[in-house]
């Protein structure tokens, strides 16, 4: 009998949904342990790094690859796996394009070491002792990964074959991913897994968004009773359906919640956040600043808002140092 195929799933800067999502194919998951052998699988199993070194290159047919590329850890894997692996699938949104890790790259790596280890509320640390990359105890050395001094995404570091969106991608698209690897019937290298439309496409409310949507005010969702029938646009509440990537089936709108931007831009797009922001902001009423201003403040967090998945990605992001 002819070996099974080998699969890889590895989980760098993530929350670590993407595992869940793997875990929520529930029967299905048995199809796909039946039909390969997953020999690298750390958040389930216990691999060893030298097990995977000891590899033939490209012996592996496809790792997925979670989670944004934060750690010197975290880039030896990816670099690893990319060695040992005919395929790379992206992983979820973190992969593709930061997610919300790579909300980070707000701030400086000195920033962001000097809050956490000295200024935050809770920290007691006198003495202002930071982790070390490598230190001496007792004649032993011991090492710690390399905090980088920015987020990037997946492909920012590796080659990449196919991206598979969302956060986390829903079990549907992962299945359709692994049936195709199976099967061999790839599409282009550099597809995105999913349906290369808006998301408002997908929507059960986008009969009732307006040619003209007229906005006076922002509102967030916690203010409002919103009208589950209704454009959430339509309502004042920021959804960011208009720029995001169809293949969820709407779920969060059909939750009564507005789409934040998981799934990333169709192929059409550059940059989602500033997508969005030219094509809703252009029906704002308002014409005067004073006014266009009041309307913008109930956007407290614009970054987070329009770039809460993609800021690794973002036209205007800053070079690593």
């Amino acid at each position: 009998m002819p070996d099974k195929p080998k699969v890889a799933f590895y989980w760098c800067a993530s929350c670590g949904g993407c595992e869940e999502a793997v875990v929520d194919l529930a029967e299905d998951i048995l199809t796909v342990v039946g039909a390969v052998d997953i020999i690298l699988w750390p958040v389930a199993m216990d691999f060893k790094k030298s097990d995977i070194e000891a590899r033939p290159d490209k012996s592996i047919v496809a790792s997925f690859i979670n989670g944004a590329v934060r750690t010197s850890e975290q880039e030896e894997w990816v670099r690893l796996l990319r060695k040992k692996s005919l395929v790379v699938v992206s992983f979820g949104a973190c992969a593709n394009s930061g997610g919300i890790p790579a909300l980070a790259n707000q701030s400086s790596k000195e920033a962001i070491l000097k809050y956490v280890y000295e200024d935050s509320p809770s920290t007691d640390n006198p003495g202002k002792v930071r982790p070390q990359v490598e230190c001496q105890d007792e004649g032993r050395t011991l090492t710690l990964p390399a905090f980088h001094s920015m987020v990037r995404a997946l492909d920012e570091v590796i080659e990449v074959d196919y991206y598979l969106p969302g956060c986390p991608p829903t079990p549907k698209l992962i299945m359709a991913a692994v049936q195709a690897l199976l099967s061999g019937k790839l599409p282009p290298k550099g597809t995105v897994l999913s349906p290369d439309i808006a998301l408002c496409e997908e929507c059960k409310r986008k009969d009732s968004k307006p040619a003209d949507l007229a906005l006076t005010e922002f509102k967030r969702p916690h203010q409002v009773q919103i009208d589950p029938e209704k454009c959430l646009l339509a309502q004042g509440i920021v959804c960011m359906g208009p720029a995001t990537r169809g293949g969820c089936e709407a779920l969060c709108p059909g939750g009564n919640m507005a789409c934040t931007g998981c799934f990333g831009p169709t192929s059409r797009v550059k940059d989602q956040g500033a997508k969005f922001i030219s094509s809703v902001f252009s029906n704002i009423v308002p014409k005067e600043v004073k006014e266009i201003d009041a309307v913008l403040d109930g956007i407290p967090d614009p970054i987070g808002t329009f770039y809460r998945y993609g800021l690794s990605k973002c036209l205007l992001r800053r070079k690593l140092q």
